[in-house]
């Protein structure tokens, strides 16, 4: 039988030692809180009543409960208070010495069959436990962020942990109505190993001026539907912490260079620009410990404020060019979807496919889509009407001759886009901004294409497109600034969001999400953890709406091996090569959930 936990000890009492306090006290645990002064001890206790106080106000927590809650935590100073609990968790800052100290005067202090648990979350759980003289008895219970709220908890043994203590800790986390994933003593465990990639790659994308913080973020929310953006989010963690727990993973992991800090996140450390707890970070704060953004010297000026006089330096003009009538070309599904959104929108809109059999099937799919909106109320019958009455439909280029904009949405063949792009130059009026919808080719290939590459821009658009509220605006070194006001009005005036970004192999959110996918399968592929723990892990300890081999399965694994290799190719980062894995699972024809078989088998369910 588990063990049967009365008491536990929490050392470090910031706002995640606080936290788990708060979590075993509502489950009705006793809980001895212990800090190294009374200055922090009153902090502590602040943050508790603090957070129990929220809880009530909101209704998520009787009064008499909060009582109760608070009855079962006794606050001490020193170590020697915990002589007698069950458990003891440590959550102070992420210094080796520092905990290896406290795990030593824990030995000396708590009963022989004590359980000592760190919460370290990028720190080796091993090295910690040697100093003390039972590190069989030495686990990493890592909760997360707030710890009331979140529901993952990773339990880190060590190849020394007893199975007990590990199945007495399993079964802890339940009583907590936690999800446990139990997994080796490896730098950044599950969740840390994965997020922190990514975080650091979105620093970097920052710090070269590729795009700004403010379409990262909205990229990376919009476009997969994550709780925060990667630059928000690494201000709520803490600038300084985002940076100890990269370069410990760089050191213990391998040296990936994936994991070595961008220097921008060295260097506002060094600064004080530590994120919402200093008041400034990647954003500015209305005060230390706000949540509130504010406007800084960073912040985009309005679109009025931006164009002045409609010029910039040089007389180059900066200003929108009128749209109201656009040409479409292809008969996919993006294509057909970005059909209904133009139309929909309120622009004339010039379908052209490869013949009237393709122009039919476009028809009835945009139909179909638009009955849809109206079944489930979102879409008038009159507003339906008047959408497919703005719809022209034609089987050839040369009805493009009097549009504003052109949107390509043909075959990812540069070839073939190529091609088109040189009879759009010969058909095309003047000035008309040609877009492509790529999401992986080259933007300046195609542009040059033409005489014109002044006037091509990307729109990439998210599928479904209706839906999708994203739109990557890629420009290439040759894309004029009109041209650029032009798309970004345009993806406005859609209802999109449109986010600006340099003409490189993956824009901003296949940049930053195929690799943490691919970082994914590594994983499982080193056998460090299952394919539903790696989910659950993400789901439950970061927000993510999908795990990684969920998602996968959903793209497709061909289209991620296809991504990830141009990833590669383009920037020759060595952590880019795709995983052995997915191009096994590739070559056997487990594509994910259109072949049946991915990551997981679908022809069960």
């Amino acid at each position: 039988m588990a063990r049967d936990f009365t008491s536990v000890g929490v050392v470090g009492l910031g706002t995640m030692g606080a936290g788990i306090v708060e979590v075993f006290a509502r489950n009705g645990v006793d809980v001895v809180a212990v800090e190294v002064s009374e200055d922090a001890l009153e902090r502590g206790r602040a943050i508790l009543t603090g957070s129990t106080d929220r809880a009530v106000a909101k209704g998520k927590l009787a009064e008499a409960d909060r009582d109760a809650l608070l009855s079962r935590v006794r606050f001490a100073v020193g170590l020697d208070a915990l002589h007698s609990v069950d458990l003891v968790i440590e959550a102070v800052p992420e210094h080796l010495d520092l905990k290896q100290r406290i795990f030593a005067e824990l030995d000396r202090v708590c009963k022989p069959e004590a359980i000592l648990a760190t919460n370290t979350s990028s720190l080796s759980v091993t090295e910690i436990s040697v100093a003390t003289s039972r590190p069989n008895q030495v686990i990493g219970i890592h909760f997360f962020n707030p710890a009331p709220v979140m529901k993952l908890v990773e339990v880190v043994r060590t190849v020394v942990t007893s199975a007990d203590v590990v199945a007495d800790v399993e079964g802890l986390c339940k009583r907590l109505g936690k999800v446990d994933v139990t997994i080796s003593d490896r730098a950044g465990f599950i969740a840390n190993a994965l997020l922190f990639g990514y975080l650091n790659h979105a620093v970097g994308m920052f710090e070269s001026h590729y795009a700004t913080r403010e379409d990262i973020d909205a990229a990376m929310k919009l476009g997969c539907g994550l709780p925060m953006g990667p630059l928000a989010l690494m201000d709520l963690i803490g600038v300084d912490t985002a940076y100890e727990i990269l370069d410990t993973m760089y050191r213990r992991g391998g040296r990936d260079r994936r994991h070595a800090p961008v220097p921008l996140i060295k260097q506002m450390v060094t600064a004080g620009l530590l994120g919402r707890k200093s008041g400034r970070g990647f954003y500015t704060y209305e005060r230390p410990g706000s949540p509130v953004v504010v406007p800084d010297e960073q912040t985009p000026v309005t679109a009025d404020a931006a164009l002045g006089d409609g010029t910039r330096a040089g007389g180059e003009s900066a200003g929108p060019a009128a749209v109201s009538k656009i040409g479409i070309v292809g008969s996919g599904t993006m294509a057909t979807g970005i059909i209904e959104v133009f139309a929909k929108a309120g622009y004339e809109v010039v379908s052209v496919t490869r013949g009237a059999e393709k122009s039919a099937k476009v028809f009835e799919a945009v139909k179909t889509s638009l009955n849809k909106g109206v079944v489930r109320g979102k879409l008038s019958e009159a507003d339906r009407d008047a959408a497919l009455g703005r719809i022209n439909w034609s089987a050839t280029l040369e009805h493009l001759a009097d549009v504003d904009l052109v949107v390509e949405a043909v075959v990812e063949e540069l070839s073939v886009k190529k091609a088109l792009f040189a009879s759009l130059d010969e058909i095309c009026k003047p000035g008309v901004v040609l877009a492509t919808t790529t999401s992986s080719l080259p933007v300046i290939d195609v542009a040059m294409a033409t005489q014109r590459p002044a006037d091509v821009v990307g729109l990439h658009f998210f599928n479904p497109a209706p839906l999708m509220p994203l739109v990557e605006v890629v420009e290439t070194i040759r894309t004029s600034a009109e041209t650029t006001a032009t798309a970004r009005a345009v993806c406005a005036a859609l209802g999109k969001t449109g986010v600006v970004c340099g003409d490189r192999s993956g824009f901003i959110v296949n940049a930053l999400l195929f690799p943490y996918l691919n970082d994914a399968v590594k994983m499982l592929e080193a056998s460090y953890s299952t394919a539903d723990d790696i989910d659950h892990a993400m789901k439950l300890g970061c927000g993510y709406p999908m795990g990684p081999f969920e998602l996968l399965d959903v793209v497709g694994l061909d289209v991620a091996l296809a991504i990830q290799r141009e990833l590669y190719l383009e920037l020759r980062e060595p952590g880019f090569a795709p995983a052995p894995l997915l191009e096994h699972l590739v070559t056997a024809g487990y594509l994910g959930r259109k072949s049946g078989r991915g990551f997981r088998d679908h022809t069960r369910r």
